[in-house]
Parts: structure tokens; sequence; C-alpha cells
């Protein structure tokens, strides 16, 4: 600590001179960490890495040393933005040698990139002749000494050579995977990285922590604020749940000792308490992107929004950016507080680079209403301020207008018929109201019950809204993924009574546990696996942990506190599973009091092995909800996450349909019920196609109810069956049959449109 407080103060009077101090910073980062060479790489137009300034390579090499961005050590730490420590570089595969340099006598290199607000400026590297890997306070130096260098260069226009020049005015189109379906059209407002602090070095040490202190606790009180005003109306009475889940998790997350002490010890070193946030928060930026995990690297948004947070606490730099009414918002990454805080200034919709369906801001702008997109790449190096944009977020098989996208600055005739469609589409959702209490049953009298897919109590004020007929999936691990760990019983028992309560004499079906494949805890030892989609998780983990099982089981019953109580049992594959897992299930029943006034007790179907032991199935079985997302991957051997297949396969495909009308056949026979709760379920052409094969409970995200329920009731269900009859026998092997049943609906004035 004493010698980085030492290496900044002398840095300090180096950064005065600008960059005519190189030669001599490079000298005193060689001496202070003990090392041969120093170097300085600064990023030149055209992805060309320049040696700047050395001390210990050849001095006529600067100048004349390049690299491309990617070639060698330094290209690979500029491409990727991470540090390397190489005990012995130049037996590394991507070692480039270049023989002006002398390099050829140094053995260890430790090589760091020279960010600044997000961008690659340059790489400083350092290298010693015996094999060694630098420890982390050398790293950790080495990287401060980054952060300040990145002003020097930024100062010499390192920073305007290493920006790409892409067009402004020109219509541009990017591709993207829907978070949240809707369609949202308006001016744009860029959230980029924050500035560096303006100062960087501690001139007080005891009055830089004593602000950090100060700014924490203004930053948490803010947070309480905004998750306590942001939520909307309709939300209200979810509210103290949400905040127990995933609003409680953030918090948690923000009140958190660890990354705080890391910015109390970066001060002590030296830096401001602007800077030492800065610092900090790069550093977690780095580690976290380098996570495999998806549920993990999801919360560096969290992270990100918390360090931003604090950094305005501290009076940090960058004003607080406006929003028109309707506004696109693009951002790299947000977190649960900044969606809320958004959706309060009115925002349309949002576009984030990097984000998923399990990300803590899709979930909140699933139940705020906001149309939202992820991928989206390089859309925030190329719009500005101002320009236009849509977000056109359909996410039927066949896409929206031209398939998921963000469209930036659309040509006017382009953007006259986006305007039409999301006129129609504020007038649909204005005619949707006057469904809510009408039935959901076809024009010529067939009942369906259309339910809801829910995983977290901020969601459950949905029933009311949509007077849905229950809750067809609640996903237990969801709030578990929330928070961040498992709950003890007490607790999972209290979070599904909430359920109950909320769903009345409505129906709900509790799924158990369904962890690993693409979403783990942090801290979860899973094995490696080649394809964990099919590998150990869900009823898996349950039945080899049975411990974990009972104990959600336990709560389960608790929660029913005398009522009738379903559950079910996801990533079932054979009968002998399903019984083990009951007989799981039974021993606590009978050990809890009061027993639920009915016990309903089902299973997930997702795995086709399934059919094939149907006989046996119907017999054990209360219930069947074919999940159809990983019933179709298993189905089709296709990864539903692999981009380049997810529009490969249809669920409206002759071998889905016979399997599910298989299926329905003789669930009926059997008198077993059957519901269908995938995704799928909530699209209008689907939903037609599951109640014409005799599927009659569907259940699906809140948003799905209206448009079914519309389609629905325009729906003469027997002339429909006479045609889907006679389209799957004419089907010649044909891929998928959605073109004749599309094109039956549109002649008859259907209305298949999700929104």
């Amino acid at each position: 600590m004493v010698a980085q407080r030492r290496l900044l103060g002398r840095l300090r009077e180096l950064m005065a001179r600008g960059a005519g101090s190189l030669p001599e910073l490079v000298r005193l980062v060689a001496g202070e960490l003990v090392s041969e060479v120093c170097s300085v790489y600064t990023l030149k137009p055209g992805d060309i890495l320049e040696l700047l300034a050395t001390e210990g390579l050849r001095p006529d090499s600067v100048g004349r040393t390049r690299l491309r961005v990617g070639e060698g050590i330094i290209g690979m730490v500029a491409a990727t933005g991470a540090p390397l420590n190489l005990p012995d570089a130049q037996n590394h595969p991507a070692f480039a040698y270049r023989p002006e340099t002398g390099e050829e006598n140094f053995a260890s290199m430790l090589a760091v990139p020279v960010r600044r607000a997000g961008r690659t400026l340059g790489v400083i590297a350092v290298q010693n002749r015996n094999p060694r890997r630098f420890d982390p306070g050398e790293v950790e130096e080495l990287e401060t000494v980054a952060m300040l260098l990145a002003e020097v260069l930024s100062a010499a226009g390192a920073e305007e050579s290493a920006a790409e020049g892409l067009g402004a005015t020109v219509p541009r189109r990017f591709p993207a995977t829907v978070l949240v379906p809707g369609l949202a059209m308006g001016p744009v407002v860029v959230l980029g990285a924050a500035p560096p602090p303006g100062r960087m070095l501690a001139d007080n040490t005891g009055e830089e922590l004593a602000r950090l202190d100060r700014a924490v606790a203004t930053m948490q009180q803010g947070i309480d604020a905004l998750i306590e005003a942001g939520l909307p109306q309709e939300a209200a009475g979810a509210a103290s749940a949400a905040s127990r889940e995933i609003l409680d998790a953030y918090r948690l997350v923000a009140a958190d000792a660890g990354w705080l002490k890391r910015v109390g010890d970066a001060i002590r070193g030296g830096l401001s308490a602007e800077a030492a946030v800065h610092r900090v928060a790069g550093d977690l930026r780095d580690r976290m992107r380098r996570i495999t995990d998806p549920y993990l690297r999801e919360r560096l948004a969290d992270l990100e929004d918390l360090a931003g947070r604090l950094l305005a606490a501290l009076g940090g730099p960058g004003a607080v950016k406006t929003a028109p009414p309707g506004a696109i918002l693009l951002a790299r990454r947000l977190g649960p507080a900044e969606v809320l805080d958004w959706h309060s200034r009115g925002i349309a919709g949002f576009v984030v680079e990097e984000g998923s369906a399990s990300s803590h801001a899709a979930i909140l702008a699933r139940a705020l209403g906001l149309p939202a997109v992820a991928g989206a790449r390089g859309v925030l190096e190329t719009a500005e301020d101002g320009d236009e944009a849509i977000i056109d977020a359909d996410d039927s098989p066949a896409g929206g207008l031209a398939g998921c996208q963000v469209l930036l600055r659309p040509e006017q005739d382009l953007r006259r018929v986006y305007l039409r469609a999301v006129e129609a589409r504020e007038a649909r959702q204005a005619g949707f109201a006057a469904l809510r209490d009408l039935p959901a049953e076809t024009r010529d009298g067939t009942q369906v019950s259309l339910m809801l897919n829910v995983g977290l109590a901020l969601e459950l004020a949905q029933l009311d809204a949509t007077a849905a007929a229950g809750i067809g999936l609640f996903r237990t691990e969801i709030a578990m993924l929330a928070r961040g760990a498992i709950a003890d019983v007490p607790e999972q028992a209290a979070a599904y009574a909430r359920v109950l309560d909320a769903a009345g004499d409505r129906p709900v079906l509790f799924r158990t546990l369904d962890l690993g494949g693409d979403k783990l805890l942090p801290g979860n030892e899973l094995p490696a696996e080649e394809n964990p989609a099919m590998g150990w998780r869900s009823l898996r983990i349950g039945l080899d942990r049975p411990a974990l099982l009972r104990r959600q089981l336990r709560a389960l019953l608790l929660a029913a506190g005398g009522r009738p109580l379903s559950v079910m049992f996801p990533m079932v594959a054979t009968v002998a599973e399903f019984r083990a897992a009951r007989a799981l299930l039974d021993a606590e029943a009978a050990k809890v009091r009061p027993a639920p006034a009915a016990l309903r007790v089902g299973t997930m179907l997702e795995v086709p092995a399934l059919m094939f032991q149907l006989p046996e199935l119907l017999k054990a079985v209360d219930f069947i909800s074919v999940g159809t997302n990983d019933l179709m991957q298993f189905l089709f051997a296709a990864d539903r996450s692999t981009p380049s297949l997810a529009a490969r396969y249809d669920l409206l495909s002759p071998p889905m349909l016979d399997l599910l009308a298989t299926l329905a056949e003789q669930c009926r026979a059997a008198g077993v019920a059957l519901s269908v709760c995938g995704e799928a379920a909530a699209r209008p052409i689907e939903a037609m196609t599951l109640v014409g094969l005799g599927i009659e409970t569907l259940s699906m995200p809140a948003s799905g109810i209206f448009p079914v329920k519309s389609l629905l009731r325009s729906l003469d269900l027997g002339e429909f069956r006479r045609v889907l009859a006679a389209i799957r026998r004419t089907a010649g092997g044909a891929a998928s049959l959605r073109e004749p049943i599309t094109a039956w609906a549109r002649e008859h004035g259907l209305e298949i449109d999700r929104t």
C-alpha cells in the first residue's frame, strides 16, 4: 500500500507534463515493479498498435514496432480488454516476435489494457528476463498506472484515433433478440460508459474515506426511494413481496461489504474516492465478463448501475441525462433500478447490447410492459442522442415486419409503415380491456382455460389484471435466482403462501426447482458438462440431493395450510423418476398438518421418452403439462439457444402436431388433465392450433392472454378442427404447416398477431 502511494505520488508530478513525460513514466514503472522492461503501445487508426515509449527494449524500435489488434500478446490484450500475466510469453501461442525490439532476451510479461470510457487506447506491458508470474499486488499496481496513463493518452489525442468513424446519418438495421415483445418508436437516448473522474489522486485519504461513507448512505437512500416510488400503480399490491425478491437482492448488492471494502482499499492506496470507484468497477467488469455462468454475468449490470449511482452521490462526472416521453433507451447493460428510473421518465422501450431473458432488467421490463431487445451489436457506437429508432420486438417465429430488430434512422416510408403498426397495436390494446370480463371460449361455445406463467410475486397483480383462470406454471426457481440463494423452509413457505393467497380459489401449479442448465445459483458447484441442457439439472438434482427437494416439498405443503395444492416435477424422463419424486412428496405430506384439502401431483412433459411410457405414466399422474421449449429442442436435437437453429424447427410441424394430438387423445381417454405451458401458448396461431388438437388449457405470460382470448372468441372451432385434420392428412412431409394454417386464419378474418 505504501509503495503504491509512493508510485501514485510520483505519477501525479509526471501527469502534469502530459505525453512528453512518457519516457520518464516507463522508467519509473519499470523501477517500481522491479522489471527490466516497461513499454507503452498506443492505438492508431486502422486498429494498429504502435510502440510509443519503452524502457528496456531497443530505443530505435519506438515508432517502428507495430502490431494489429489481435496480433501477438499486446494485440490480444487490446482486443479482449483483459490483462495477460505470462511467466513464459515467448512460448505462448499468440506470441508475435519483432526482431527490432530485442525482446528475445525477456521471458515473463504482464500486459494490461489502457482504457478510458469503455474504449481501449493502448497497452502497457512490463517484462523480465527470468520466468515468473507477477503477483496480484503488481497486477493491481500496473492496472492503476494504466488508468492514469489513459488520461495522458486521451489528452494527447489517442481517443480520437481509436474512435470508429461510422456514418451519423445513414439508416442502419441491427438484428436483435426479444427480451419483452412489443413495438416502440421514438428518439434515442444513448447511455455510454461513464467518463473517468476529473480528479484521480487523493489529497487527503481520511477525507476521501469520509466522502465515500456519506456517498454510500446517499446511494442506498436513493435506491430505497426509487424502488418504493418506481413501481407502477397496478403492481403496488405486490411491491412489498417483490422487494423481498429481485429488488431486495439488488439492495443487498448495494450494501455488500466486499466491493465497498475494495473501494476503501483503493482510496487508502492514494486514489480519490471517484477514481477508486471507477477502478474497482472496471476491475469487477473485466473479471465478470470472463465468467461463463450466465446468471453471474447478468449481475454485471447490477454492479455497473450501482457504481454509476455511487459516482453520482460523490458528485462525480456526468450529469443525469433526460429523456423525452416515448424515447428509446440504448445501453450496454441495465440494472433493475435503472429500468425503474427510466420507466418513471416515460421511455417507450430499451435496447441492451448485453442481456438475456433471465436478467433483472428483463424480468422487471416484462412486469412493466416495456418492449425490450438484446444483442444489436454496434448500435451504441452508431447512434447519437435524438436519432429516430424503432424497436421491432415481435416474438412470433416469423418475427415482426422483418424479424426482431432495431432500426436506427429509418427512412420515411419505412417509418410511416411502423407508425401505422404502432397505432394499430395501441388501438388493439385499448380494445383488449373490454375482453377482461368476457369468458375465454370459442365462437361455437368451447371453453378454454387461459392461465398465467409466473415466477415472481411482482407478477401476481397480473392475475386480476388479465382475469386469468389461475397460474398454470409457477417457476419456483426464479425467486431463488433473484436472491442468489435457496431460501430456508419458513421463507419458502411464506413466499408460496402469498402466491396461493393472491390466486384465491383459482388453481396454482407449482413446479419444483428447475435449476442447472442455464439457471445456476452463485457458488453452485456443478460439474462441467458438454451439454448442460441435457445434463444434471432439474429433478435429476432433486433426486440425487433429496434433502434439497424434501425441504421445498415441505415448504409447499406448509404453504397450502389445508388448501388444495398442485405440484409438478420438471425434466422427468422415466416413470420411475416420477414415482421416486412422488414418494418424497408423500413422505413429507404424511408429516405436515393440516394436510392439503386435495393434493394433485403431475409432471412436465419435456423429454420425448415419456411418450413411449404413456400407459404407465397416465396411471401415476394427476395431470401433465407440456413444456414446449425443452420438448422441441429434445425432439429435434436442436439447442434452442443456438441462433442459427432458432427458427429451423417449428411447433406447427407434422411430427410435433402428431405428438401433441396423440398425447391429447390418450390423456382424454385416461381422464388426466392436460395443459401446455410453453411460450408458444401465448402466440395466437399456435394457441388456436393447440386448441384444435384438443388441448383446452393453456398457460402463458400475461401479455398473451388478451390476444389469445380475442382470437378464440372469433374462432369456429368445429370448422377449424375439420380444416386442421385435412391439412395434417395432406402434409406430404412438409417441414411446417404454419403457412396453410395461417392462410386459413387470415381468410376468416382472425387476428393472429400477438400485439
